[in-house]
């Protein structure tokens, strides 16, 4: 069948004019032409909503593949994907322009099959010749054809070993990172553990060129599994560098009482300079399950996802859904990333499960799940409002851990979205017991300047906002001991604060933990 509409579609080229081009360089000859880009309609598809375009969609895009050929679809068109194991793979530039895109989930042949991969023509290679690393290393002694990702992992060391309901045994030692032609290590994206033993390492060839994917309007119709760890990834995966995705538009319908979770409609992963501008996605449902230690935990569903990416950046994005409504899912989550970027975005959470290196949210609103991380280098959070129980987060599942900095300028803070708590402004917990498999920091210096927290909605009783949360409440005196240690803030600089309610802000309900903490007002 692919063969035929490959047949069909060569045999119009001379037809086609609005679409093409002379290459004998003679107007007026019509016999040799090829086209501009390449329509699914040559291929086969329909797009009448109904009729299964699965595979003249994948013969498109592989045909403008082989011929370095953008792809365009059908206006108005309305395209059924199906359940079919058959992921497009994109490496041209396309624009979905005005068509819908109904995207099937309800009998899938492979959860794990995504509907489009947007995939380099570079092919990734084993670098010879590094036997270790060391955190800041700034420079790997062997040559490369040009810039690269190079991704490397120890087997032999864990981290993240995380706490709590979903409790495991971590993750390998993984690191990412970026380096030139001549293995110069980007140190806006550094090495941040010691490697002395490598058991994995590869390096993936970052493309000079930008590669766009604009347009489309996305329907997820829902699958109705069982509620359970089974991530679907039925979107559109990320796996090359230099991608610009832009107005687009995704949706969720169907979702029932029951549901499998998603990893995401944008997943973003082993890549580097990625933009998403201008784009309208949907948080997810948010379904109950037993977690691993088999107690009844809320199942984590993202419509992004971005995994072992560096300098990924959204920009005036936002979602379908309101982003304080509870019985939805935070809309991002990430992993082993570095330089993250919102700005102008309104978003339900900002997620760094398994570490972040250098954040920075701006011009933002961010929902009822906030902004939770860990992770080291500067978080800084400005001309933002913010709706979590705290402005920032630190994942006590992960150690609640940032090495680095806070810098919180220019914002509103609305605790709780209003509702009557307790405000404080950093949150976490620590019972000094669990190994997590690194040493964990509370940021060295926090500054805070300009934030107003609207704490007009506060309990009776309220004695004013705090700074930290209280991370220990078994930590009152130093009859506590701390199997494993956690390295406290050195210092808070505080200029122009101000509260609705009127009251000063403190240091803590828990002074005791937080008793060395120089607190600096300007």
């Amino acid at each position: 069948m692919k063969h035929i509409a490959l047949l069909l579609f060569l045999f119009q080229f001379p037809v086609i004019s609005s679409l093409s081009q002379v290459k004998s360089g003679n107007p007026s000859d019509n016999t040799l032409k090829i086209p501009e880009f390449v329509s699914y309609r040559d291929f086969g598809a329909i797009g009448d909503g109904k009729t299964d375009d699965t595979e003249a969609i994948a013969a498109a895009h592989e045909y403008a593949n082989q011929h370095g050929l953008a792809v365009k679809a059908g206006d108005s068109a309305v395209y059924y994907i199906s359940g079919k194991n058959l992921p497009v793979i994109i490496r041209t530039d396309t624009d979905f322009g005005n068509a819908s895109f109904i995207i099937d989930d309800r009998e899938v042949q492979n959860r794990n099959a995504d509907v489009f991969m947007v995939l380099s023509a570079l092919q990734p290679f084993r670098p010879e010749g590094i036997s270790s690393l060391k955190k800041n290393q700034e420079k790997i002694d062997i040559p490369f054809p040009g810039t690269c990702l190079v991704t490397v992992s120890n087997s032999g060391v864990r981290r993240y070993i995380r706490f709590g309901p979903n409790q495991n045994s971590g993750s390998a030692q993984t690191d990412i990172f970026i380096v030139d032609k001549d293995g110069r290590v980007d140190m806006n994206s550094p090495i941040i553990w010691d490697f002395d033993h490598i058991t994995d390492i590869r390096a993936i060839p970052v493309d000079e060129t930008t590669l766009t994917i604009s347009g489309g309007r996305f329907t997820t119709i829902a699958n109705s599994e069982e509620s359970r760890y089974n991530y679907y990834s039925r979107g559109i995966a990320i796996r090359r560098s230099n991608v610009v995705v832009k107005d687009l538009e995704h949706r969720i319908t169907g979702e029932g009482e029951h549901g499998a979770p998603y990893g995401g409609f944008i997943n973003i992963s082993d890549c580097a300079f990625v933009t998403v501008r201008n784009v309208i996605l949907t948080g997810h449902k948010t379904y109950q399950t037993i977690g691993s230690a088999g107690v009844s935990v809320s199942m984590g569903s993202y419509d992004i996802l971005a995994t072992r990416a560096l300098n990924v950046s959204f920009i005036g994005c936002s979602q379908t859904n309101d982003i304080n409504d509870g019985r939805y899912w935070g809309i991002l989550g990430s992993n082993y990333c570095k330089n993250l970027v919102y700005d102008n975005c309104t978003f339900s959470r900002f997620d760094a499960h398994m570490g972040v290196v250098n954040a920075t949210i701006r011009n933002s609103v961010l929902g009822h799940q906030g902004i939770n991380a860990i992770g080291s280098g500067i978080f800084t959070v400005e001309n933002s409002t913010i709706y979590g129980r705290n402005i920032i987060n630190l994942r006590s599942d992960y150690g609640s851990t940032w090495q680095g900095e806070f810098i919180i300028r220019n914002c509103t803070f609305v605790p709780a979205g209003g509702r009557p708590v307790s405000a404080s402004l950093i949150g976490g917990f620590w019972s000094g017991q669990h190994d997590f498999g690194y040493t964990c920091y509370m940021p060295e210096r926090i500054i805070i300047e300009n934030l107003h927290i609207d704490d007009s909605g506060h309990p009776e009783n309220y004695d004013g906002p705090a700074i930290f949360a209280d991370f220990n409440p078994e930590m009152t005196d130093d009859s506590r001991t701390e199997t494993h240690p956690y390295i406290r803030t050195r210092e808070v600089i505080l200029r122009n604060v101000s509260t609705a309610s009127g009251k000063n802000l403190r240091i803590s309900d828990n002074p005791y933990m937080f008793r060395e903490v120089r607190i600096k007002s300007e």
